[in-house]
């Protein structure tokens, strides 16, 4: 999870110690502080601003300093107490071109009149159509902190992916068309510049690696497995590709890359579920077949989680008990596997999606608590459907008989309750594929992504 640097700005006209009648100072700095704590112990660093401001003066001189700050992800405007809403709209304004997220925020009570200030604000805000999150809540309130700790992670979010490159390596796998890049719309709305690479630089990196290469990475790899690693070229060209995507994305400059898989590697050099599994758990950004959706999708859950991200097919879902089975045609990251199904090697195990072969992943995920997630496009237009989830991992006793439903039992498992209506999600679903991501967080950090971009969310 990144450390969003959010700026702190109170606000308010009657400042500089000035009491109301009864002689209590307007502004409350006992109050001012515990808010600060609080942001602070939500793993969120402030940049605070020193100067309480009133005045259209004050209000230029500090949104001027913080638009030209690279560093800064977003603003939380605090309500000190009232304040003349035209003094500070129009600075106010200006900092919202560099598209950064705007929190105003107003802690109750009614000594100080903060609420005033807060709404008068918020108000201002509406007139011009100036986006923004107004939070009305104490500091001790976890949902308070919540909502504002989710506004400021997904602006940190929106902010580090404008000017980033993703790359690709061959073309569309699989006939899928729900996954396929219209490169500008991605430059329009998150700023991402999309870049290809055939596959045939890929296999000449691949068997350029050294052994000495090779056989250094085996010792990094077996601490997540169960079993040894198999010897032998096919494993030898799995690490080898693995290791050639890892070297042409840092040469590239990629912050993440969807890859074609088959038809082509798969046959050619090698299946690509080993390789992948490794990449996801090295916590970068990827996905199959061109499935750049999927692959943005990673990207979210991955840097706004603490944990690796698991994507696979919505292979079954039971609209009775809410149960939904993930899985990955042999990807899935070994850190996720749980106490019933521990990581180990397979074949990819399937000739007609890649005759070459490779190594591929077999596990059962852990337990725990997080979200499903998949951005998508109805009719050229981004969607993000997610849904609070549930993982769980089967009794040993029944855990043989739940794995050859499939057909497939050595390919990577996930089961999934939803925590949701399941008819809306079975029509709201946008692609085969669904994203895993571990941590409750994630579900009102994507959401607050949404509204930060201006992509419908399909909250479920």
């Amino acid at each position: 999870m990144n450390m969003p640097k959010v700026a702190f700005v109170v606000y308010g006209v009657h400042k500089d110690g000035l009491c109301d009648p009864m002689g209590t100072p307007f502004i409350d700095r006992k109050v001012i502080l515990q808010s600060k704590s609080a942001l602070r112990a939500a793993k969120i660093e402030l940049i605070e601003h020193n100067i309480i401001i009133a005045s259209k003066d004050e209000a230029r001189n500090c949104f001027n300093k913080l638009k030209k700050r690279d560093d800064i992800d977003a603003v939380i405007l605090f309500s000190g107490t009232w304040v003349w809403a035209a003094h500070l709209i129009g600075a106010l304004r200006d900092f919202a071109k560099t598209g950064k997220g705007i929190v105003i925020w107003t802690h109750p009570g009614s000594q100080g009149w903060r609420p005033v200030g807060g709404m008068v604000m918020q108000a201002a805000c509406k007139e011009i159509g100036l986006p923004h999150r107004y939070v009305y809540g104490t500091a001790n309130e976890i949902k308070t902190i919540e909502q504002i700790s989710a506004y400021c992670h997904a602006s940190s979010m929106k902010c580090w992916l404008e000017m980033s490159t993703f790359g690709a390596f061959g073309g569309r796998g699989m006939g899928q068309t729900c996954g396929v890049c219209d490169p500008s719309q991605w430059m329009k709305i998150f700023g991402i510049d999309i870049d290809s690479r055939d596959t045939t630089e890929l296999i000449r990196t691949a068997e350029a690696i050294s052994f000495s290469e090779i056989k250094t990475a085996r010792k990094k790899i077996q601490k997540f497995f169960a079993k040894p690693i198999p010897s032998g070229a096919i494993a030898d060209k799995s690490i080898r590709l693995y290791l050639a995507i890892k070297e042409i994305m840092k040469k590239e400059k990629w912050e993440g890359y969807t890859i074609q898989s088959f038809p082509g590697l798969g046959d050619d050099y090698s299946a690509t579920c080993f390789a992948q599994s490794m990449i996801l758990n090295d916590r970068i950004a990827t996905s199959t077949l061109s499935d750049f959706n999927t692959l943005l999708t990673v990207k979210l859950l991955n840097d706004l989680g603490d944990e690796a991200v698991y994507y696979g097919d919505l292979q079954h879902i039971d609209k009775t008990t809410k149960e939904i089975k993930i899985i990955g045609d042999g990807t899935c990251p070994p850190s996720l596997a749980g106490e019933v199904g521990p990581a180990e090697f397979a074949e990819h195990g399937i000739p007609t999606e890649g005759a070459a072969g490779g190594l591929s992943v077999s596990l059962v995920c852990k337990e725990g608590k997080g979200v499903l997630a998949r951005l998508g496009r109805n009719n050229g237009d981004f969607e993000l459907v997610v849904t609070k989830c549930s993982v769980f991992e089967p009794s040993p006793d029944e855990l043989k008989k739940r794995r050859l439903e499939c057909g497939i039992p050595f390919w990577p498992h996930a089961f999934v309750t939803a925590e949701c209506d399941i008819e809306k999600l079975v029509q709201a679903w946008n692609n085969e594929y669904a994203c895993l991501g571990y941590g409750t967080h994630l579900y009102d950090e994507l959401i607050a992504f949404g509204e930060l971009t201006g992509i419908k969310v399909i909250a479920l």
